[in-house]
């Protein structure tokens, strides 16, 4: 049984959540705690610790490229290192691998390194592993919803399904959320197990809602992209402004998307949603 099969529609309107950097105050903590410290350790770059920890967090936080997958920022952060700080032996084979493969995984690396990979690939399953066991230790009194999030969420409830559309796993993303009482105002829970966020969507427009009558809201790029692929509106909260974009959703966006208004309040938000990530 699916767990789309658990699921009904229950009004008009749907509101579909991401967690991480949207809802939940994870993703700053995670990237300057564990992924970029990770590689640095992993690649032996203390050397240069400062100045790379900076560029991981600017492809990886700030900028378009904003939620990449790991492995591919991984790619991105180790070319620079490659370039300006020593040779990365294997950065070629690995960049190859994440513009073809199919599957963006621990368990595609480990299956690589079966058959006989370059050695880089051990070096990224053991960064993964490493980043896994770092987010594993972080205090749970540092994971946090954005201030206002929980209202926005309760606002949203009031009129509309809503469902938390995220790559977290499951587990995770439960306990987080049933933590903080933000499950209350949810319908159904999706994390990485029930496919990717496009597709989530999919699943749920099958419940017979209009895509004009639905609402992505996420803190990245990848997360616009899921929306447009299914036809349905895009309402950013934007990073270093989460408060001011989850009070604008509250008393702004939830109305203009039951008013039928949504159109142009969105294409300006989506205008500055890509200011915010430096492209003009």
């Amino acid at each position: 049984m699916s767990v789309f099969d658990s699921f009904t529609k229950q009004h008009d309107y749907l509101i579909c959540i991401d967690s991480d950097g949207c809802t939940m105050d994870t993703m700053d903590i995670k990237h300057f705690r564990c992924f970029g410290p990770c590689m640095v350790d992993e690649w032996h770059l203390g050397e240069w610790r400062s100045s790379i920890l900076e560029h991981w967090n600017e492809v990886n936080l700030y900028t378009m490229t904003r939620g990449i997958n790991r492995f591919k920022g991984l790619v991105i952060a180790l070319t620079e290192v490659n370039k300006k700080y020593t040779p990365v032996d294997g950065i070629a084979e690995f960049a190859a691998w994440t513009k073809d493969t199919k599957e963006l995984s621990n368990a595609s690396i480990e299956r690589k390194i079966e058959e006989g990979a370059h050695p880089i690939f051990n070096k990224a399953l053991a960064w993964s592993k490493a980043v896994n066991a770092s987010i594993k230790e972080l205090p749970p009194s540092e994971v946090k919803p954005f201030e206002g999030a929980k209202e926005g969420l309760a606002a949203a409830h009031a009129t509309a399904d809503v469902a938390v559309v995220s790559s977290a796993n499951h587990s995770a993303l439960e306990e987080e959320w049933t933590r903080f009482g933000l499950t209350d105002h949810v319908d159904i829970l999706l994390a990485q197990e029930a496919g990717t966020k496009s597709h989530c969507i999919a699943e749920l427009l099958k419940k017979g809602y209009d895509p004009k009558k639905v609402l992505m809201v996420g803190d990245a790029p990848g997360d616009k992209d899921s929306a447009d692929a299914n036809g349905v509106w895009y309402y950013p909260i934007l990073v270093r402004h989460e408060r001011e974009s989850w009070k604008k959703f509250t008393d702004e966006a939830i109305g203009h998307l039951t008013d039928g208004t949504y159109k142009e309040f969105g294409t300006e938000c989506i205008r500055e949603f890509y200011r915010n990530l430096g492209q003009q």
